[in-house]
């Protein structure tokens, strides 16, 4: 299958409901992504884990994800596991977030995510950024959530081995968990790379995308 290129990416948005969800789900895309626009913007949203080691965590693993990168990192304070019951929280910040960024390009967690902090924050997602293209990442646990997603972005060995360190040296605090092994992250690549004739990918959801034949803008309002 032929790939379709984004027309343009000058700003990408990450969107995490916890300190490591965006490193999991997309971490080798950011880093593809970081690499192939140098001086990409990319600005990401945490919505639990400030004032903790995780929010430390966070700020360098992206750092790190986002090489040659304009990076701002905003991590806040809601209670890990009670999103749902912080809705009106999450939502302002997603609607100050769109008040001041208009971006090309955004990654945030799957609607069907059987974690309700990730939930949330993807039904979210859609209400404050309507006109966006919005894709979806997956993570691996122990729900047994996965579905067949509709969007991969193949991986080079290198990118996928550079995702499995950083995700190793920059999490510590997740590395005692059964889910966190360099077997799982490259099984599930290697699962979602031979859907896609590639060697490893990452996979995500999309509920609309619109496919320009004409003009830039054209069909737009």
């Amino acid at each position: 299958m032929r790939p379709v290129i984004p027309e343009r990416l000058d700003h990408l948005l990450l969107l995490g409901a916890h300190c490591d969800d965006i490193a999991i789900g997309a971490g080798g895309a950011v880093l593809a992504l970081c690499r192939a626009h140098p001086g990409l913007r990319v600005t990401a949203l945490v919505l639990t884990g400030a004032g903790t080691d995780r929010e430390t965590e966070e700020r360098m693993a992206l750092a790190a994800f986002c090489p040659k990168a304009d990076v701002s990192v905003t991590v806040l304070d809601l209670p890990d596991g009670r999103v749902p019951a912080y809705w009106e929280r999450a939502k302002a910040a997603l609607e100050k977030l769109r008040a001041r960024c208009d971006p090309d390009l955004i990654l945030a967690p799957a609607p069907h995510d059987a974690h309700q902090d990730h939930r949330e924050l993807a039904l979210l997602v859609a209400t404050a950024f309507r006109d966006h293209l919005v894709l979806g990442y997956e993570i691996l646990k122990w729900d047994g959530d996965l579905v067949q997603p509709q969007a991969y972005l193949p991986l080079d060995d290198e990118v996928l081995d550079e995702k499995v360190a950083l995700l190793h040296e920059h999490y510590a605090s997740q590395r005692g968990r059964d889910w966190f092994s360099a077997d799982a992250f490259s099984g599930f690549a290697r699962i979602r790379g031979v859907q896609c004739h590639a060697r490893y990918a990452e996979a995500f959801h999309v509920s609309k995308f619109v496919l320009g034949a004409g003009a830039p803008g054209a069909g737009r309002d």
